[in-house]
C-alpha cells in the first residue's frame, strides 16, 4: 500500500516525502507539475480534479493533503482540492492526513491548545477554520477516516514564509535580518522536517488517533532576538536585527500579491504566539528539532541557492 502525498512540491509536502523515504515507506509524490522527487514515484495531477485524485489515490493507505495553492486562488482552489481529496481517500479506504496551520485561532492571550476556540481575524484564518471543519465532518459522517496535524508559522529548508528570506537571505549576505513583529515577544514555530515527521506519525497511528486535531511538535518558546542570535552564530558573523516596518508592508502591498495577503498574518508576531504540543508529545515519538540545529540547516539551504538569496522580499 502506498503513501500518497498531494502538494509534494511545497515545503510540507517535500518534508513528508523525505520522511516517508527515510522510513523506507512507498511514496507517490503528486503535484500540478511533475515534482521529480528522489525516492518517490512522481505524478503530475491537479488536486482540484476529483477524477485525477481518485486515480492517483487508488491504492493508497494514507493520503497527505499538503496542498497550498497560491494565496490569490485560495478561496476557490483550497475547498475544491479538499473535497476532491476527501472523496479520493474515502474511495480508496485510506486515512486522510490534513496539514493545517493555526491561523483560525486569531489573537490569543494564552498558549494555543487543540480545543482553543476558532476566532480568526483574517480571511485566510476563516477559510482554514472552514476547511478543518470540512475534514473533521467527513470523518464524523463515516465517509473517510481523517486526522489533522496543525502547526504554527512554518519555517525551514524548502519553505518561504515570514521566517524565511527576510531573515536567512540577509544573514547569508551580511544584511539586516528583519523580524516581522516585536522581537522580544515569546513565540513558537513549526520546523518543516518536524511537521513532516509528525504527519507521518499521524498516518501510521492506531485508529484512536483519527477524527481529531493534533498540534505538531515545537521547540521551547523563543523570541525574535534569540532567533537572530542563533542565526548569527550559524552565519559565523554578526547579524543586525531590524523590523519589518508598517511602511515596508504598505509599499510591498502595492506591488506584491503575496505581501498583500501575508500582511493579514503579521498579528502573530505582535502578541505572544505559543502552541501547546503536549498532547502530541505524550503519544508520538517525533520530537522538535532545537532552534540552533534548524536555523543552521535552513541557512545552509539558502546559501546553496544563491539566486534565492538575491531575491529578498524587503530592502536590507
Amino acid at each position: 500500500m502506498t503513501h500518497v502525498v498531494v502538494g509534494a512540491s511545497g515545503g510540507i509536502g517535500r518534508a513528508v516525502v523525505a520522511e516517508l523515504a527515510r522510513r523506507g515507506l512507498p511514496v507517490r509524490a503528486v503535484s500540478r507539475r511533475d515534482p521529480q522527487v528522489p525516492g518517490a514515484e512522481s505524478v503530475a495531477a491537479d488536486a482540484t480534479d476529483a477524477t485525477a485524485m481518485r486515480r492517483v489515490c487508488v491504492d493508497a493507505t494514507a493520503v497527505y493533503h499538503c496542498v497550498n495553492p497560491p494565496f490569490a486562488s485560495w478561496r476557490s482552489a483550497f475547498p475544491d482540492a479538499t473535497r476532491a481529496l476527501l472523496a479520493a481517500a474515502g474511495a480508496a479506504g485510506a486515512r486522510l492526513v490534513f496539514a493545517d496551520d493555526t491561523w483560525m485561532y486569531g489573537r490569543v492571550d494564552a498558549p494555543m491548545r487543540e480545543d482553543t476556540p476558532a476566532r480568526p481575524v483574517a480571511e485566510k484564518g476563516v477559510l482554514r477554520a472552514w476547511l478543518a471543519e470540512m475534514v473533521l465532518a467527513a470523518h464524523a459522517r463515516g465517509e473517510v477516516e481523517t486526522v489533522i496535524g496543525r502547526a504554527p508559522e512554518l519555517w525551514g529548508p524548502g519553505v518561504e514564509s515570514l521566517l524565511g528570506a527576510w531573515l536567512f537571505a540577509a544573514a547569508a549576505c551580511g544584511g539586516t535580518a528583519r523580524w516581522p513583529g516585536d522581537p522580544d515577544l515569546p513565540m513558537t514555530a513549526g520546523y518543516a522536517p518536524d511537521v513532516g515527521a509528525a504527519l507521518v506519525d499521524l498516518a501510521l497511528a492506531p485508529d484512536g488517533a483519527s477524527g481529531r486535531v493534533w498540534h505538531t511538535p515545537v521547540p521551547p518558546p523563543s523570541t525574535g532576538r534569540e532567533f537572530v542570535a542563533h542565526l548569527a552564530a550559524a552565519a559565523g558573523r554578526p547579524v543586525r536585527l531590524g523590523r519589518i516596518t508598517p511602511a515596508m508592508v504598505a509599499a510591498l502591498r502595492l506591488v506584491s500579491p503575496v505581501a498583500r495577503e501575508g500582511a493579514q498574518l503579521l498579528y502573530q508576531f505582535d502578541q505572544p504566539f505559543l502552541v501547546d504540543d503536549s498532547a502530541f508529545r505524550a503519544v508520538f515519538p517525533t520530537t522538535a528539532t532545537p532552534w540552533e540545529e534548524g536555523i543552521a540547516a535552513t541557512l545552509a539551504w539558502y546559501r546553496a541557492e544563491p539566486e534565492r538569496t538575491r531575491r529578498r522580499l524587503v530592502p536590507v
